[in-house]
């Protein structure tokens, strides 16, 4: 049913980041560059979000330096979306050549050793290409996902995260395989900074109560994981991106769901004032509020019937 024609313009849009992915990167870094700055000028409902992120967790700027990071996150937003094609089906020769890896001895440590690991993944621009040079360069890994409606571009992303031998388990499937992936010594690759509606618990996020699945520790303790905070940054000028590893987290877990998450979001935190221009602000990550507390964003705009 993929080559049904009704799914013909998904294949064209496909081909088309696959082509794009096999320029050269500083190309593509140039040209999405202008494409993330007009996005700006033409979405003002993700403008609108990613400005009232920034207010909230940037306080501390004036106004004119969050416009001014707020330009720049949309250029590298553009960048992220031509270069989505690099990592599907890309020779490791060539991923070794864009991606640099640092403090990667903290990885194959506990690797070597046999150790389950959690990879804390955060939202950062670059996480899509990162993801594939960890798969390719360093290890293969297991990591959950959400069918995405499209079934053509389902298809291709789910294609282009197994190339290297990952394993992909959806949300809705039963977490016992994803533990024994976990204790066979499979890295886990953990997304944890999204808005969790009523699942999740309200802890701090940059001063603010942010709904927050609160699973990492569960993860975890179930597993005897160490959990290593990772991070991908895309490097200026087109010179690739840099996938960097963080020593695991410190007692960690404590079993205190509360403490647990909130220790994951603040070293969150502390990465975003590293790199604040690649967090991935135009999501609502203060959507879901707590019981009585008013909303941070204005209600989206319902199309006229």
């Amino acid at each position: 049913m993929l080559w049904h024609p009704r799914h013909w313009a998904s294949w064209i849009g496909v081909a088309l980041i696959y082509g794009l992915g096999r320029l050269p990167f500083p190309v593509l870094w140039a040209f999405g560059s202008l494409l993330g700055r007009l996005a700006y000028l033409l979405d003002a409902s993700h403008r609108m979000v990613a400005r009232r992120n920034l207010e909230i967790c940037l306080s501390h700027l004036s106004d004119a330096a969050r416009a001014r990071l707020l330009r720049r996150h949309f250029g590298w937003l553009g960048v992220a979306a031509l270069t989505q094609g690099v990592g599907w089906g890309v020779s490791r020769t060539r991923l070794a050549r864009l991606v640099q890896i640092r403090h990667r001895d903290i990885i194959d440590g506990y690797l070597a050793e046999g150790r389950p690991v959690i990879v804390l993944v955060p939202h950062f621009v670059g996480l899509e290409l990162g993801g594939a040079a960890f798969t390719a360069l360093v290890h293969s890994g297991v990591y959950m996902y959400q069918r995405i409606r499209n079934p053509v571009v389902d298809h291709q992303i789910c294609r282009a995260r197994r190339q290297y031998g990952s394993v992909s388990i959806e949300r809705q499937d039963d977490l016992r395989g994803l533990i024994r992936e976990i204790k066979r010594g499979t890295p886990f690759f953990y997304l944890p900074d999204q808005d969790a509606g009523r699942r999740g618990i309200f802890v701090p996020f940059c001063g603010i109560a942010a709904a927050t699945v609160p699973m990492l520790g569960r993860f975890a303790a179930m597993t005897d994981a160490v959990v290593i905070p990772t991070f991908a940054r895309f490097l200026p000028w087109g010179r690739g991106l840099e996938l960097s590893f963080d020593p695991p987290l410190a007692d960690f877990p404590s079993g205190d769901p509360l403490r647990d998450t909130t220790q994951m979001n603040q070293v969150i935190e502390a990465h975003i004032h590293t790199m604040p221009e690649q967090y991935f602000w135009v999501h609502r990550r203060f959507k879901t509020r707590p019981p009585d507390a008013p909303p941070i964003y204005p209600p989206k705009r319902r199309h006229r019937q």
